[in-house]
């Protein structure tokens, strides 16, 4: 069966909040590109990619929250 992707944060390899990784994953990305092209909007857009990553860290949730026994 299919399953819905959802997207999350991670905890296991995650170096801030995790949200990141989840994204990665959801994307199927290497967390590191992400993590460049996330400081790169956070630096080109004066900080706006500091907030959103504050927001997406307090809406997201974990990753075993929604795969228990992860």
């Amino acid at each position: 069966m299919n399953e819905i992707k959802r997207l999350y944060r991670v905890e296991q390899g995650a170096k801030l909040a995790g949200v990141c990784g989840g994204i990665a994953e959801y994307f199927n990305l290497d967390p590191s590109v992400v993590r460049l092209l996330w400081a790169a909007v956070t630096l080109f857009s004066v900080g706006v990619g500091f907030i959103l990553y504050i927001i997406a860290a307090c809406i997201l949730p974990k990753k075993s929250d929604v795969y228990p026994g992860y």
